[in-house]
């Protein structure tokens, strides 16, 4: 293997994982949401399913982000340092409101989003959210292909195929994951094995 040149393998040659949409759905549905953390959860995962926010965007979202009157969310995304609006969508922002009133503890963090122990402040940087959503999974018996991650990402990556399952242009989809070009949004389009 010595004399053989190293071959590098980009991001783009592997299909993105994405999970079935009764999958999401069983997920959302194994969330207790009469404890603070099942708020806490539920209105995270509604985010990464429905609006296709990375879990660094979720992690950093503020309360100032929120545009309530306008039912809008604005951010500047972490990754691409790129401001982008979202709609606030109903069953989103009842449970945002849910955890507020209901589930979030006392605290003087700007973040929307805190850790439920002391001191009850901000995620770290690292904070993927695996454990949460491993537990979620095993509780309904979601077992995804071996392989095949897992992480809150693919809730992103199953938004952008359920779009393009739905005929939703590349443009529009590139807007909607925040992406800067629909160049970007194409190594999405082979998610959509059907449509290819």
């Amino acid at each position: 293997s010595m004399y053989l040149p190293i071959s590098r393998v980009t991001r783009n040659a592997f299909v993105p994982s994405v999970w079935s949409s009764g999958d999401v759905k069983k997920l959302l549905e194994s969330i207790d949401r009469n404890n603070p953390l099942g708020k806490r959860d539920y209105a995270m995962f509604l985010l990464a399913a429905k609006l296709g926010l990375r879990v660094s965007d979720i992690r950093g979202l503020n309360l100032s982000d929120l545009d309530w009157n306008r039912k809008l969310i604005r951010l500047t995304m972490q990754k691409t340092k790129y401001p982008i609006e979202l709609p606030l969508l109903d069953d989103i922002g009842w449970a945002i409101i849910d955890y507020l009133k209901m589930g979030r503890p006392e605290s003087k963090s700007p973040r929307l989003f805190i850790r439920h122990r002391a001191p009850y402040d901000s995620f770290g940087e690292n904070e993927g959210f695996h454990r949460e959503l491993n537990d979620y999974m095993k509780k309904v018996g979601i077992a995804l292909p071996e392989g095949q991650h897992h992480g809150l990402h693919a809730l992103r990556n199953t938004l952008a195929r359920n779009m393009l399952e739905n005929k939703t242009p590349v443009p529009v989809i590139s807007e909607v994951l925040g992406h800067q070009n629909s160049e970007t949004t194409s190594y999405y389009i082979k998610i959509d094995i059907e449509g290819m």
